[in-house]
């Protein structure tokens, strides 16, 4: 259970830090700093897919050919969308690949609660989705918050510009 509970202190970290940071009158990007923190979240998840193979191949239905291959495949993707959203040149796109890839990626979750297979919290059963589903939720509205919506002014330095 502890794994929802790191991704937002993940999330939550670079946020945090440029808060305090503009505390002391450092110069900070709020937006910027969100886009960190979900691209640090999906390197931080990309890891189970390499670290935790067997494990999450569990967490497919048994009738998706290539589970073990789709999981290094599907890491792969979570690292490159962190790439992308690290960069301010290809945020935007990366941001709503994250979206979709949240959205697309979540019916595993479902599978594993209902079927109490896999890590971080799945083997609990179906009451993990009371966690896992605000938690997807809140990663896909960060998702949208710092990397998808266009915004007029941006807050910088404490003041909007």
């Amino acid at each position: 259970m502890t794994t929802p509970l790191m991704m937002l202190a993940i999330l939550a970290g670079p946020i945090s830090i440029a808060w305090l940071l503009g505390l002391i009158g450092r110069t900070f990007n709020l937006r910027s700093a969100g886009a960190l923190g979900l691209a640090l979240v999906f390197l931080f998840t990309a890891s189970g897919h390499f670290i935790q193979t067997d494990a999450l191949a569990d967490m497919l239905p048994t009738f998706v050919p290539a589970r073990v291959p789709l999981i290094y495949l599907t890491g792969l993707l979570e690292i490159g969308l962190a790439v992308g959203i690290a960069l301010p040149s290809t945020r935007r796109v990366a941001g709503i690949g994250a979206i979709i890839t949240l959205v697309l990626f979540f019916p595993a979750n479902i599978y594993a609660a209902m079927n109490s297979i896999g890590t971080g919290g799945h083997q609990w059963g179906p009451i993990y989705l009371l966690i896992r589903a605000p938690l997807q939720a809140i990663l896909i509205f960060w998702a949208w918050w710092f990397t998808v919506r266009s915004v007029g002014k941006h807050f910088i330095d404490g003041k909007f510009h």
